[in-house]
């Protein structure tokens, strides 16, 4: 068996398999571990049951460009990319197709933080699983009024939403130098507390039950109808590449209409963040701010544009303008990190087999979810590799939809 992609998916996934008895080796050059999986809020966003693709997201992304201090990039130079992407993501936000990606996303979310307990329990590493919600906080009136409404009327799957208590509230304050207009608490909802040390948890796990991780860039052919992976003799092939899955694929004959949708965080030593206090996200500024160990990350940005493309520094510079305006005890010096999320017009992930080969099974596409998906995704793939029944259908995550 190979895996194109180690990370969380791809681990996830390799874990899954050895367990059911199967050999497997996990192509992956990302040595540097520069990947999404392991940059972004770490967050397990079980909340977020709604699909991007909905008509809330075309409504309010006038105001939300990067051009008037929103979080949404759209680059010139990358416009053939994310023109025929936004006008697919269009079709996806229509009603009906919107009530569909609820259906289909909100069973995966209500499963995944109990796949996150098992994987973490099974690689050792219970600790690095926290479930004490999230914090959301708005510093204008109007801000807090409008947000706490939408939220409140919002599907939020197994995740319960409250407002913050005044002793939370004055602890939000003192993070700052702004007052606090309002403020939620989600329970329900979780965080990894140090990806790097996740990486290297769920590697030794992999590696334990006898897997086998090649540092080295990947490229598939046909033959007489089956996938190969040149230089690895494998019976089956899963790709869960996450960008760069849509080139693998599409060198297969697949359709994947993936855009690099690119976000961007600083770090920096902390200073004066409590260590057990859960990710707050700044609604206003788009921005989300966690603690990972002796380091504070914030993180924001949903920038449009190709995987090639140099990273926007004005991003950076927004985000570090963000931390000082709100007199945020993170100081620098910053270090500086851009991604490219795996993400698909509708904002779902694409899970299945392959129609082209027979051997070829594929679980990339999981945009902002990655994280929170990665565990149950993992249990998913090994149903449908073993031939058993899924706990879940896959139909709605088949690439079919995009042919």
């Amino acid at each position: 068996m190979g895996i194109v992609g180690g990370g969380v998916v791809g681990l996830c996934t390799g874990i899954e398999l050895l367990e059911a008895g199967e050999r497997v080796a996990i192509i992956d050059n990302d040595a540097a571990a520069q990947a999404p999986s392991w940059g972004n809020a770490g967050h397990i966003a079980v909340e977020q049951v709604e699909p991007l693709a909905s008509m809330n997201t075309v409504r309010t992304m006038p105001r939300r460009l990067f051009m008037r201090g929103g979080a949404v990039g759209l680059p010139p130079l990358s416009l053939p990319a994310w023109l025929p992407f936004g006008l697919r993501l269009l079709a996806a936000a229509r009603p009906e197709r919107f009530r569909s990606g609820c259906a289909a996303l909100g069973p995966l979310l209500d499963r995944s933080m109990p796949a996150w307990e098992s994987m973490a329990t099974r690689i050792g590493a219970p600790e690095l699983l926290r479930q004490d919600g999230h914090f959301v906080v708005w510093h204008g009136d109007d801000a807090a009024s409008a947000g706490r409404a939408s939220w409140e009327m919002a599907r939020t799957g197994t995740a319960q939403v409250r407002s913050a208590t005044p002793d939370e509230r004055d602890m939000l304050a003192a993070l700052g130098n702004r007052r606090v207009a309002g403020a939620i608490r989600f329970s329900g909802s979780g965080q990894i507390a140090d990806l790097g040390a996740l990486r290297a948890a769920l590697r030794a796990a992999f590696i334990g039950r006898g897997g086998t991780i090649h540092e080295a860039s990947a490229a598939l052919g046909l033959n007489h109808g089956r996938a190969e992976i040149a230089g690895l003799d494998a019976e089956r092939v899963i790709v869960c590449a996450g960008v760069h899955s849509r080139a693998l694929m599409e060198a297969l004959g697949h359709k994947v209409p993936m855009i690099a949708e690119r976000g961007y965080h600083v770090r920096a030593e902390a200073s004066g963040w409590p260590e057990d206090l859960p990710p707050v996200v700044f609604e206003e500024r788009s921005m989300i701010v966690t603690r990972y160990g002796p380091t504070v990350q914030a993180a924001s940005f949903v920038e449009f544009s190709r995987l090639d493309a140099p990273a926007d520094p004005r991003k950076w510079e927004r985000l570090e303008h963000h931390v000082a305006q709100l007199g945020l005890p993170i100081s620098g010096p910053f270090r500086r990190w851009m991604g490219c999320r795996p993400t698909l017009p509708d904002y779902l992930p694409a899970i299945g087999r392959s129609t082209r080969a027979s051997n070829l099974y594929y679980a990339f596409g999981h945009q902002h979810l990655g994280l929170t998906l990665a565990p149950i995704t993992a249990q998913l793939v090994r149903s449908m590799v073993g031939g058993g029944q899924t706990q879940l259908p896959l139909a709605p995550f088949d690439l079919q939809r995009f042919a």
